[in-house]
Parts: C-alpha cells; structure tokens; sequence
C-alpha cells in the first residue's frame, strides 16, 4: 500500500473514531483495555524535553517524579540513575496524555518506528505547531496541502521523536 493511501486510510479511520467519540461521550474499555499511551525515554534529557513541549505545543506536567523520590530501594541488578533525574511524568498534550522518563539514563534515546500524530483543526494552528516543534529539528515533509488534508507535514524534533502535524478536513 502507497504511503499517501495509508494516510488516506489514517484519515477515514480518524474519522469514523472521531464521529464515534462524538456521538459516545464515555467510550467504554473494549476488552478491558482503557488506553495505549507512547513511553517515551529521553536517555537523561527529560526535564529539557518536558520544557521544550510546554513551550511548543503547550503541554501541561500531570505528574512528575524523580528518581531520588522513588520510595522502593533499588532492584538488584539495576544501576540507579542520578537522583535529580526523571524517573516518570505524565505530560498533557491536547486531549492525550504521553508519559516519559529519563529511563536508563544512557546517552541518546533513539526514536526510530513511530511517530506521534498531532491533529488540529485549523493551518494557523498547524502552521505554529510545526514551526515550534521543528525548531532544532529536522524536517521530513513541509506542510503543505494534500488530498486528505487542508495542511500536513512531518518532522523529527531535536530530540529525535517524530511527529506528523494534521489538519482535520471540515465536513
């Protein structure tokens, strides 16, 4: 399947979901599974990265927690980060939660698989969120116009995480 038909599919199914959320306010667990989250691990550079998305894209800090806070002693076997770094946080993007660490604390995270699609419903709002977030970044695809969306672009931010930055056709 092209990559332009897979995207195609992304948008329909969005849709479907969206018209669903919509019309069911309190969408239950399907087989016991409320959610699936991205964990993602930031090798040491969490707390920067945490700063870097509240300014971009305005995420809010739900929970944070240290590794010096953590009330269980160390498992055998497992070297103990810093103290000062993050151990887990909940940070609020939009309507979803993304948790992160510093995790292992070992160098540079690698980010290779996925990407994190962010939806907005206007090219204003797209436009500044791309521009935020490719700041120290890369970008993959420039925002532009497409046949499934008035604006969508990628981009790798500068701590390797890939995002796709949409914009929700109207009607």
């Amino acid at each position: 399947m092209s990559r332009m038909a897979l995207f195609g599919r992304y948008r329909d199914e969005r849709s479907k979901f969206n018209e669903q959320k919509a019309t069911n306010k309190t969408m239950s667990a399907k087989n016991g599974i409320e959610a699936v989250q991205p964990y993602l691990m930031f090798g040491g550079r969490c707390e920067e990265a945490i700063n870097f998305y509240r300014n971009a894209v305005g995420a809010e800090v739900e929970m944070l927690m240290h590794f010096k806070d953590n009330p269980d002693p160390p498992q055998p076997g497992f070297p103990m980060p810093p103290g000062d770094k993050v151990m887990h946080a909940s940070i609020r993007i939009g309507n979803s939660s993304v948790l992160v660490s510093d995790g292992h604390c070992q160098g540079k995270p690698g980010f290779e698989g996925f990407s994190l699609s962010l939806t907005t419903s206007n090219e204003a709002e797209a436009k500044k969120l791309f521009t935020a977030l490719s700041d120290g970044g890369k970008v993959e695809v420039p925002l532009t116009k497409t046949f499934f969306s008035p604006s969508f672009g990628m981009l790798a931010d500068k701590f390797g995480v890939s995002w796709m930055i949409y914009v929700a056709p109207k009607g």
